[in-house]
């Protein structure tokens, strides 16, 4: 289909952006990369008065090191993410699932900042980012602020940027020398994951120090596997350990049932891919 009839304006900066989102207000969609929008525009599903493109604003593009920190800007494209030293030297489980998502196309066009604004549980980098405590600066009339990975993701497609606010960048604390796997089950190639892990891990003298588990698509946003970091924390880098950690994947989600399998199903999936993320991770 063809996408009902709509105005178009392509800020050069961040402040011109927001000064667009104020003045045409509910009437207004952002387009970062586009992979998201507009399909949804063709569906007719949506059918805003007026486009702003961030594609020109500059200042939101690439990836910069910020001492304890990687700075992420929203517009950076995926593909630019997955081929960053930086990023597989501090925050490899990023380069793990970026690898996996979608096809080459959608890597190229698509954006990091626009696929977690989107907030779907079930995209490859919610799970990632929360596993590596990101934080979210965002932008609005009233200046920038910035939220913590826990507050950021509200609901289905929710998140807590107020409607005259854009994401800018995003904030990952350095996960250097950990361990980093992204096991993900689909039923066939590019298809969203009917459920995913994204596990980091800081093996110290054959003992787990720490882990960070991030699980899509086992609940209504991404979600952290607390119960798991907690019960492996300290134990042997061994399988019998893991195994026994990985079984309290499930604990606190509420996964969906749908064509792709039930709830329970997804409980399952979720205990038995932890286990092979950490093994992975871990480096057993």
């Amino acid at each position: 289909m063809i996408p009902a009839s709509f105005d178009y304006v392509a800020p050069s900066t961040v402040e011109e952006a927001v000064e667009a989102l104020r003045q045409y207000g509910d009437g207004a969609k952002i387009l970062a990369g586009g992979q998201s929008l507009l399909p949804v525009l063709r569906m007719r599903l949506n059918a805003p008065e007026w486009v702003i493109d961030l594609g020109r604003i500059h200042s939101l593009k690439g990836i910069r090191d910020d001492g304890d920190a990687l700075v992420i800007g929203a517009m950076t494209p995926h593909s630019v993410v997955a081929a960053d030293p930086l990023v597989a030297e501090h925050a490899a489980i990023l380069t793990k699932a970026v690898a996996t998502l979608a096809d080459e196309q959608v890597r190229h066009r698509g954006t990091f900042g626009g696929a977690l604004a989107h907030a779907d549980p079930a995209g490859d980098l919610g799970g990632p980012v929360r596993s590596l405590d990101a934080e979210f600066v965002l932008a609005g009339p009233s200046g920038r602020r910035t939220v913590g990975h826990d507050e950021f993701f509200v609901g289905l497609f929710e998140t807590a940027m107020s409607e005259d606010e854009i994401l800018t960048e995003v904030r990952i604390p350095k996960h250097t020398g950990w361990g980093a796997h992204y096991e993900k089950f689909v039923r066939v190639a590019h298809q969203w994951p009917i459920c995913a892990v994204a596990a980091s891990v800081r093996v110290e003298g054959g003992t787990i120090a720490e882990a960070r588990i991030g699980l899509t698509n086992m609940g209504s946003t991404p979600l952290r596997a607390r119960a798991v970091e907690e019960a492996v924390a300290g134990q042997p880098a061994t399988e019998e350990a893991i195994r026994s950690a990985a079984a309290h994947a499930a604990e606190g989600a509420d996964p969906p049932s749908d064509l792709n399998g039930d709830a329970d199903y997804r409980r399952h999936l979720a205990s038995v891919l932890t286990r092979r993320a950490l093994m992975a991770a871990a480096g057993i």
